[in-house]
């Protein structure tokens, strides 16, 4: 299921791709004003035709209704994708506590015996205040 979601992905990415170059394609309207003489609107009826706009927007029309039903497909099979993970995860952790029912949290930490240490001379920590030297008397005149 995970590769149809990656193959259903790059087919969205390039009808995204497609359609977003179709409506670049499409000829602007003559009452358009200067975005048409901006692009050329002489030039592009020459270079594609003059009847070229209903093919576009047919075409048009095709690539966003495919687009609509990628997006809806993926978002359905996304979802069921996440749910039978979560599902199937949560069915493990189940039969795994089923399983062991005196087994040790998670939480629980054994920390390791410090007392059997194998150092030679063990240090320990001093409670009393470390002493400071005292400053030199004035001598007397």
């Amino acid at each position: 299921m995970l590769i149809a979601l990656y193959i259903l992905t790059f087919f969205l990415v390039l009808d995204c791709l497609f359609l977003g170059l179709l409506i670049l394609m499409q000829l602007p309207k003559k009452d358009a004003g200067m975005s048409g003489a901006a692009f050329g609107g002489g030039a592009v009826d020459a270079l594609i035709g003059s009847g070229s706009g209903n093919v576009l927007t047919k075409i048009t029309k095709y690539t966003a209704g495919a687009f609509f039903v990628l997006i809806i497909t993926l978002s359905l099979l996304h979802s069921n994708y996440k749910k039978r993970n979560v599902t199937a995860v949560s069915e493990q952790i189940e039969a795994q506590k089923a399983a062991s029912p005196q087994a040790v949290p998670a939480t629980s930490i054994e920390l390791p015996n410090l007392s059997t240490s194998t150092s030679a001379t063990p240090v320990a920590p001093t409670s009393q205040p470390v002493a400071t030297p005292e400053a030199p008397a004035k001598p007397q005149q």
